[in-house]
């Protein structure tokens, strides 16, 4: 099989995944943007040659987009910082991010926001650091002195 033809293959099987992926609640919305020709052009040079439609290859590259950069620890840190700072709502958190760490920055958040626990402080004629001590040899080489 050629290279083209495997690749081919390979977008064909991309593009059932997305159909089977696709639920009842990802009813497809209209989009309209403007575009530099060249990339049009090239867009549907690639959809003729895969015998494809230019939107499913654009959802294909969109999709591939966010998961890229969902996945990246960038992302992942301004989102929780803009969330931690009351700048975007859990909602939002969790289209970015996913329910399961949307939850677990929700969490965080709320640990954050609990005030510490009140403990009472000893008092001032008990010595906090009375007792026994205990140590703790390490092997430390003679190289590393």
């Amino acid at each position: 099989m050629c290279r083209a033809c495997a690749f081919a293959e390979i977008v064909i099987r991309l593009c059932a995944e997305l159909a089977h992926r696709m639920s009842a609640s990802d009813d497809p919305r209209r989009v309209h943007f403007q575009s530099p020709e060249y990339l049009v052009d090239r867009l549907d040079a690639i959809a003729e040659l895969f015998d494809t439609d230019r939107t499913d290859l654009l959802v294909e590259a969109i999709r591939e987009y966010i998961e890229d950069t969902a996945d990246s620890e960038t992302f992942q840190e301004l989102v929780a910082t803009k969330y931690y700072d009351d700048q975007l709502e859990f909602e939002t958190v969790k289209q970015l991010v996913g329910a399961e760490s949307a939850q677990r920055l929700r969490l965080l958040k709320a640990d954050l926001e609990d005030e510490p626990l009140d403990v009472a402080a000893p008092d001032d004629d008990v010595d906090v650091y009375d007792g026994e001590v205990t140590t703790v040899e390490t092997s430390i080489d003679n190289d590393e002195r």
